[in-house]
Parts: C-alpha cells; structure tokens; sequence
C-alpha cells in the first residue's frame, strides 16, 4: 500500500546519487528530464556517473548540463547529435559512450523493469551494433539479443503528484519515464504540481506511487 511522502529538496535528492552511480534519467531533449535535480547535481560535483537516457541533450540543457560538467563518465543514449560538448568529450577519450538504436533503449529499459533475461531484435544486425553480441536465428530471421538495463537510481520530471506519489506525465515526457521507473532500486520524481490525494483520476495515473521512492518538493 502506498503511504504518504515527505517532499525532499533538490539538494536533498541529489545526494541520494552516489558518485560512480548507474543513473536512468527521464527526457526527450530535455522535455521530461528533472532539471533541478540534475541542477543539484552539478552544484554538488556528481563525479563518474553513467547515464541512461534518450540522449544528451545541448550543452545548457538536461543531461548535458552534466556532460559539461564533468559528472559523467559513460553515456547509454539513443544520439549525441544536440550536444557537441559530448561529442568531444567522447573523442578525447573522456566520456565512453554507448549508442543504441531508440526503440532497441526503450525496450531494453523496459525488459530491465519486466524482470526480462533481453530482448530479440532485427534492428542492427549485420551492422556495427552486432559487434560483440549474440546472434540468434528465429523461423530463419537473425535477431540480436539485447540485455535489460536497470540501474541504481532513477531520475523523473512528471506533471503531478499526489501525496501517496502517484505520477502523471504530459506529451513528450511519457517516452521514457514511465519505463524508467520500473527500472531501478531508487526512483525519485521532480514535479511540477504536487496535489491532495484524491485530485488525480485513477485512470490518468502512468507512474503508481509504490514505485516511487521520493518526492522533489515542487518549484516555488
């Protein structure tokens, strides 16, 4: 049964993070990323973290204000194509990064919060994101196995919370936030409007609060 959450600060939030720590952070382009926790984050000087998520962002925004930063380590993103400041990081060697087809990173979050073993997918066979895999035949069609990802901390933005932490999430910030949240030991939502039990219709829950550790007090 869901009990009521104490909202934390972002600075609060941030130092649930641990250095070196494998970190899911929700977003498309920023849209639905937890600004000022990853704010907090760099305040504090997170150091060697790798990080899950669509990608990097830009430079003043989401996952790359961490990039800039120099709190990450190795990336796990579908693109790096916004954010030149990982791009040369990664050629210098100072950031390792792993690109991985979109859908193929949704599903291998999804299948880390399923308890799945991976999952089967034609999306890069025959290419350089084979290399190192195992290939499977199924009805004589190549798949690839993809294994789960999961990770120690789980960071979201979502609309609204109710006091028992159920979440709801706008358009574009649904991609990957939901998903996130089933991934992870530690999940810890930003929103943007906190609201008395009871506000939020059933039906338009997408994040059920028992997955939800803690609660961002929302912005002033």
């Amino acid at each position: 049964m869901s009990t009521q959450r104490k909202a934390l600060t972002p600075d609060q939030a941030a130092a649930l993070v641990p250095d070196g720590a494998t970190v899911m952070i929700g977003g498309f382009l920023g849209v639905g990323s937890p600004r000022r926790v990853i704010d907090a984050l760099v305040a504090r000087g997170a150091k060697g973290l790798t990080v899950i998520g669509n990608d990097t962002g830009r430079p003043d925004l989401g996952i790359g204000k961490l990039v800039v930063a120099g709190c990450v380590a190795r990336a796990i993103v579908s693109h790096i194509g916004t954010n030149p400041v990982t791009q040369q990081k990664m050629i210098a060697g100072e950031i390792e990064v792993e690109l991985v087809p979109q859908g193929t990173l949704a599903e291998r979050i999804r299948a880390g919060g399923a308890g799945l073993g991976g999952i089967l997918t034609p999306t890069g066979v025959g290419t350089s994101v084979a290399e190192g895999k195992q290939v499977l035949t199924v009805d004589g069609r190549d798949y690839l196995l993809e294994k789960p990802l999961r990770a120690d901390v789980a960071l979201l933005h979502c609309f609204e919370a109710d006091y028992y932490a159920n979440l709801t999430y706008r358009l574009t910030a649904q991609n990957f936030n939901p998903l996130m949240a089933m991934a992870a030991k530690v999940v810890i939502a930003e929103p943007d409007e906190v609201v008395p039990i009871g506000v939020i219709p059933p039906d338009h829950v997408r994040t059920p609060g028992i997955l939800v550790t803690h609660l961002v007090e929302r912005p002033h």
